[in-house]
């Protein structure tokens, strides 16, 4: 006797439609409450958000440009996931993917031009990819469990990373861990730079619908969805358990590195252990709540994108102390968890 969680057979998109409508409307609510609670103007402060997140061109560009690592790092798991291969490493696979495009320019410098970029977009990808996929062979190869192997492939990078920039890679002229300044030559062109859009948003948006039609429209994609549905009946119709876990952890992994890539030649313009703000872990909950859909992973990442240019903005406006913010940021994340799992599963009452 008692609550339990059942799973859905095929939840419909009007459901899904209003378990995201109640989340917005239960986080804004008591949201509401917490900023009354602390003394803050609850118009002005919402206000601010819309404001500071979608209020213009410039602010919109800036939105997009916060999002477009988050948009990659969603998509990255978003593979894995479908696959149900537990890929908790995109930041480490992030972080991969920089280095390896910097290496690659310290050893071409800027004289190739803008021939160069293709070749730092290739080792980003390569980079991750190569490190997820270590993760993929020893879940596939020894059964290693990859949630244990990606986080601790987290640590071990960062710590090259350190080793890096305190080392080879230092700027001499610096007192901080960071490389030295890549040449203008070497940036991604700008897409709007009032705004500080760049090439990597462009980047981003076409890799989700590489995503969507590969997840969606080829056999690999068909074997990915097999594989996470039922591994056992999968291999029984004769799909490479192993080797699509390995291939996914690839993918997944070349994602990331992209990421990583873009914010050293496209955001900081060198190499620094600060390149991501997380945004390894911050795919993980865009992927579950685009319900490890593509196109919902780069709405979801625009919405995270507003809410952080958003709480700069109401925090300015309003001097909400930053806790508020943090704060309004996790009620806000724990409303939409609630609902998208709500989508996949429904509580009911046994009282046998």
């Amino acid at each position: 006797m008692g609550l339990r969680l059942e799973p859905r057979l095929a939840p419909s998109a009007r459901w899904q439609a209003v378990s995201v409508a109640v989340a917005l409307l239960a986080a804004l609510a008591v949201s509401a409450l917490l900023l009354e609670s602390a003394g803050t103007d609850v118009g002005v402060a919402f206000a601010a958000i819309l404001d500071g997140a979608f209020g213009g061109l410039r602010t919109t560009a800036k939105t997009l440009a916060k999002a477009t690592p988050m948009i990659l790092t969603g998509l990255a798991i978003t593979v894995a996931f479908r696959a149900k291969v537990w890929n908790i490493g995109a930041e480490g696979q992030l972080f991969a993917g920089a280095m390896a495009s910097y290496w690659l320019y310290t050893l071409t410098g800027p004289a190739l031009g803008m021939a160069l970029l293709p070749l730092l977009f290739a080792a980003g990808f390569v980079g991750g990819g190569l490190y997820g996929g270590l993760a993929g062979w020893l879940r596939s190869a020894f059964r290693v469990n990859e949630v244990l192997t990606t986080v601790m492939l987290n640590y071990v990078i960062l710590y090259l990373l350190s080793f890096l920039l305190v080392g080879p890679w230092r700027d001499q002229s610096s007192f901080y861990q960071q490389s030295e300044r890549i040449d203008r030559a070497a940036w991604l062109p700008d897409l709007w730079a009032p705004g500080k859009l760049h090439l990597g948003f462009l980047v981003a948006i076409l890799a989700a619908v590489a995503i969507h039609v590969v997840m969606n429209r080829s056999w690999f994609g068909y074997e990915v969805k097999a594989v996470g549905l039922n591994a056992r009946a999968a291999r029984f119709k004769g799909i490479n358990v192993e080797r699509t876990a390995v291939a996914v952890m690839v993918l997944s992994g070349g994602l990331a590195g992209l990421a990583g890539m873009i914010q050293v030649f496209g955001v900081n313009h060198r190499l620094e252990s600060d390149i991501s703000l997380g945004f390894g872990f911050t795919g993980i909950i865009i992927a579950v709540l685009a319900m490890l859909r593509p196109g919902w992973v780069v709405f979801v990442a625009i919405l995270f994108g507003g809410f952080e240019n958003g709480g700069i903005k109401m925090q300015v406006a309003t001097g909400a102390p930053s806790a508020i913010v943090s704060a309004i940021e996790a009620i806000t994340l724990l409303f939409f968890l609630t609902a998208a799992a709500l989508t996949r599963f429904r509580i009911v009452w046994r009282s046998t």
